[in-house]
């Protein structure tokens, strides 16, 4: 069915979704620039940890995987189960939506309990059933929002990629937006202050979505598509679904790497750079805007020079992803070498987020398009929610646990190691373009 189109010649829906998933990564965005900074610096040190239920239960666990923890590697764990888990969820919410309940009922439900999550943070003791009901609520909006934006588009359609893209910018707009008001709030006038922001962003996320409705693609009605017969996937189809789950070994060590601006990165903003500005001192949550400021001015640029030169293939656009994020933490390794364990200048912070968001802005949209048009159909959300392993794999346990070293190791070792990381994933994707090129074509069914 086609719609009007609205947004740079696009579906009308796809301005509801963008609009819509803008306040949620306000949300998520807005909790991330504040956790670490929180755990570290507050919430677990002596005089309040004590109040925080279930701690004892979560430090033993962790301890007993790894033996004695500080209050940086245990945050580090921590937040790396969370960010991790975020993105394991998906699979529940597109398995419910596809199977049961469709996307829509299943996304809003989403959006309640990410909002409740974050007015739970607000109060100390609740850190960790307000994180699970995080995870929960993010996990069946995601990938059932994400599976909306390509299920705007028919069979064929070349302006899906640009869909992504700009659905990307809408993420990203959230993103920007998110430190400078929960992090402002949550650094200068009081931690509470930031998570209640994260809460409202998603208030606001259901009005628009509620708005959009009209506008989203169609359903089956719930008792069809329960008893709706599933053919069994082709040989064919299995092949493609096959490297799709190729392709999510590299990508779950990139987002390894790339989840270290909220975790390690962050630390670093705060203890070894020098924030100072005409005698004003930076506040460390506001870096954390870099990565999606880049991300919405840099993508129109980067969409004009492949329609003016010819874009790449989606797997070729995830390599140099991976190499550009090599080449930023090798950036950071020289950095931190000069400094010699002093702080070096916020300018140096900044072009980290830069070259790495160039990168990110190559690879993450690419991803997701080819999900879209690779997956049969009648698994379209399932296997959007695929998509997300690597952020779940790689964007939380992993890189909760190479973060784990950060204070074990000298800093511009451990930025040499993360760029190894993002370096390999690279050769992985780039080896595999041409013999995954035929797997990875468009479905129609």
């Amino acid at each position: 069915m086609k719609q009007a189109v609205t947004l740079f010649g696009h579906p009308r829906g796809l301005a509801f979704l963008f609009g819509t998933e803008m306040w949620e990564r306000f949300s998520y965005y807005g909790m991330r620039a504040l956790l670490v900074g929180y755990l570290v610096k507050y919430l677990l040190l002596p005089g309040h940890v004590e109040d925080v239920w279930l701690y004892p239960q979560v430090k033993a666990f962790y301890e007993m995987l790894s033996g004695p923890l500080g209050v940086q590697p245990l945050s580090a764990l921590i937040y790396g189960t969370y960010t991790g888990l975020i993105y394991a969820t998906p699979l529940l919410g597109g398995w419910l939506a596809d199977r049961f309940f469709g996307q829509r009922l299943i996304a809003i439900c989403g959006i309640v309990m990410v909002a409740f999550g974050h007015f739970m943070m607000a109060f100390e003791n609740m850190l960790f059933p307000a994180l699970t009901l995080l995870i929960f609520g993010v996990g069946f909006f995601k990938t059932n929002t994400t599976t909306q934006v390509g299920l705007l588009y028919e069979t064929g359609d070349p302006r899906r990629d640009s869909g992504y893209s700009i659905f990307y910018v809408g993420i990203n707009l959230g993103a920007f937006l998110a430190p400078f008001v929960c992090g402002t709030l949550g650094e200068k006038v009081g931690w509470a202050y930031g998570f209640g922001a994260a809460g409202v962003g998603m208030l606001f996320a259901l009005i628009v979505y509620l708005s959009g409705l009209k506008y989203l693609p169609p359903e089956l009605p719930r008792n069809a598509r329960a008893q709706e017969p599933r053919p069994p996937l082709t040989g064919a189809e299995w092949r493609s679904v096959g490297a799709l789950f190729l392709l999510v070994i590299p990508l779950t060590l990139y987002w390894a790497c790339n989840e270290q601006q909220g975790n390690t990165m962050a630390l670093w903003s705060i203890d070894n750079t020098d924030r100072s500005l005409f005698g004003w001192e930076i506040p460390w949550t506001w870096f954390q805007s870099v990565n999606p400021f880049v991300i919405f001015i840099g993508t129109p640029l980067l969409l004009a020079l492949w329609d003016r030169r010819g874009a790449p293939s989606s797997t070729m656009k995830m390599a140099w992803g991976c190499y550009l994020m090599t080449a930023a933490n090798l950036v950071m390794a020289l950095v931190a070498w000069n400094a010699g364990g002093g702080k070096s200048s916020w300018l140096w912070l900044s072009l980290y987020f830069i070259v790495m968001t160039i990168g990110e802005i190559t690879l993450y949209p690419a991803s997701m398009s080819l999900f879209s048009k690779v997956a049969p159909l009648r698994i379209a959300s399932v296997m959007m929610a695929v998509n997300f392993l690597p952020n779940f794999l790689g964007g939380g346990f992993l890189q909760g646990w190479l973060a784990s070293y950060w204070e074990k190791m000298d800093k511009s070792l451990f930025f040499v190691m993360i760029a190894a990381i993002a370096a390999i994933a690279g050769a992985v994707i780039h080896a595999a373009d041409r013999p995954l090129a035929p797997l990875l074509e468009e479905k129609k069914t």
